[in-house]
Formats: structure tokens, sequence, C-alpha cells
């Protein structure tokens, strides 16, 4: 008996070191995200309300959109290679994530719109414009409603649905994962730890076995794109619009879109941008297609490809 009160206690004494550390480990976390974030920022106030952006680099200014579960830090990260081939990122927060308002109407179009007071602001008259992802949904938008703003297009790893079938299907086991990190930052750094690679396969479409081929640097940024999406619970209201909007039938006119386009994507991206990039190549008058046989829907392994691809593009006038 003796012995085994010993075990019992024993073992209520890992678990509650166990317990101490995971929670130490997750207030560490998120204070390194808040830090992350803290003074890198700014925010205007626009007829849609607060819009945070961030400028970074020297150069021409090109902007870049973020995608899914990001927010202006995700725009800086996308667009790293590019600010180190010598532009001036501008990197907006969208519409429901971080310190950017939620309006009533958080469509593509609106975004579009709002990001026009944000050049203004900056005293920019027309730049590049790429969207990653999900905010691909408001580059195109912009090009189409603003072409006097913007230069060049880019659309990357492009989330639409030009089919009138949402490309993202999730497996019962993604829905549940994906249903128990919206909006609680506790649930995905609890799985981001214990299972980072399914993670990456569910949240960033990307096979995680990608990883053990690519360089150090690009397993880093592949690292960085997953912790970047902490803090998730202030990103909720962009997520869920999110999902709507890159899974409903896609309103946006792309056969009119008359500034140079250039498409970018991966074969393997398990969100089925190759298939979005090479639909989206036939509706845009003149558009440059580029797809990469893996790389999943980060690039990996390809984000100095995709800063030259840009770089070029938009070299050419």
């Amino acid at each position: 008996m003796t012995t085994r009160r010993r075990v019992l206690t024993g073992l209520g004494g890992l678990a509650l070191a166990g317990g101490a550390y995971a929670t130490g480990a997750y207030r560490s976390t998120m204070a390194a995200t808040h830090a992350r974030l803290a003074r890198r920022s700014s925010v205007i106030d626009t007829q849609a309300g607060a819009l945070e952006y961030a400028v970074a680099g020297d150069g021409p200014p090109a902007m870049m959109i973020h995608g899914t579960g990001g927010g202006f830090d995700q725009g800086l990260l996308f667009a790293h290679a590019l600010r180190e081939s010598g532009f001036r990122v501008v990197a907006p927060s969208r519409f429901g994530y971080l310190r950017s308002a939620f309006p009533e109407d958080a469509s593509p179009a609106h975004q579009a719109d709002v990001l026009v007071t944000l050049l203004d602001h900056l005293g920019i008259a027309r730049l590049p414009v790429i969207g990653g992802s999900a905010g691909a949904l408001s580059a195109a938008e912009f090009a189409l409603r603003h072409p006097d703003r913007c230069s060049h297009l880019v659309l990357l790893v492009p989330a639409a649905n030009l089919t009138g079938r949402d490309p993202v299907e999730f497996t019962p086991a993604q829905r549940l994962a994906v249903n128990l990190v919206l909006g609680s930052d506790l649930a995905f750094w609890g799985l981001s730890t214990l299972a980072p690679g399914q993670m990456i396969r569910t949240l960033l479409a990307t096979d995680p076995a990608l990883l053990s081929r690519v360089t150090p640097d690009e397993r880093r940024r592949a690292e960085l794109i997953l912790a970047g999406l902490l803090p998730i619970s202030r990103k909720a209201d962009g997520l869920r619009t999110d999902g709507f909007w890159a899974g409903a039938p896609s309103p946006t006119a792309y056969e009119k879109i008359r500034v140079p386009t250039l498409i970018l994507s991966c074969e393997d991206d398990l969100f089925a941008t190759a298939d979005t990039a090479r639909r989206l190549a036939v509706r845009i008058p003149e558009a440059t297609l580029v797809i990469w046989p893996e790389g999943g829907h980060i690039w990996l392994g390809h984000d100095t490809d995709v800063a030259r691809e840009i770089t070029t593009f938009v070299s050419q006038g």
C-alpha cells in the first residue's frame, strides 16, 4: 500500500510538473508573440474604421496583402525576400485581423477600396500589389477597381472559388482541428507544440515531408509562418470572413483586369491553388503563369524564386 501510494504521489508530481511546464511555456510563447507585434505597426482611421499597416525596407514601394490567419507581420514575412531585393514593402492587416477594424461589409472589394486610403496616407501614387492566398481576393479587386493605383498585380498561391465548388475540402479530423484552434490561442499553441507537422499540413496546406528537402532558412520560414498565426484570438473575424469569401463562388470580374498580372503557385499546394492559378491565367488577359512542381501553399524552397519572378516581372514595365 505504501509503495502504491508513493507511485501515485510520484505520478501526481510529474503531472503537476508537466502542467506547470506547459503553462510556463505557453505564457512564454504568448509574451514573445506580443513582443513580436508591439511597436512594429501603425494605425490610421478610414471610412471603414481602423486600418493597421507596417512599412519596411528601402526602394520602390510594393504592397503585400497577407493570407488567412495573418496580419501585417505575415505580409512582411511573405515579402522578406522581396524587401531584400530592394523594395519598400507596405503590409496592411486586412479586416478582422489584429488592430484593423471589422466593418459590416468586410468583402474583398471593400477592403480594396480602403487600401486606397492607405496609399493616400503614405503619399504613394501607384505600386505593384501582391496578394498571398486569401489576400489575392483583395489584390485582384484592387487591380480591377483602382487600375490607376496598381502598376502590376501578383497573385501568389491565390485562393478563389472559380468552379462553384470550394477548392479546400477538409477531412473530419482537419475540420475538428480548425474548429479547435479558431479563436483559442491555447488550443492553437497546444496543437502546434504537439503536432507541428499536422498543423503545417492542415493550416498551411503543405506536406511537412518537404521540410527535410529544403534549406535550414526555408525550414525556419515555415516555422515562423506557423508561429505567426498567433495570436489566433485576435484574428477570428478575419478567419471566418476569409473562409466565406474564399469558399463562395468568386464575384470578381477577373476578365476585366487590365493591369499586367503574374500568377504564382505550386503543383502540390493542398489548397489546390495550382488549378485556381491556371483558371485565373485563362480569365485574366495576358496573365503570366508560373507553377513549381512542389512547395505547398507556402512555396517551400521557392522564396527567392518568388522574389526573383516578381522583381523581373515588375522591371519589365
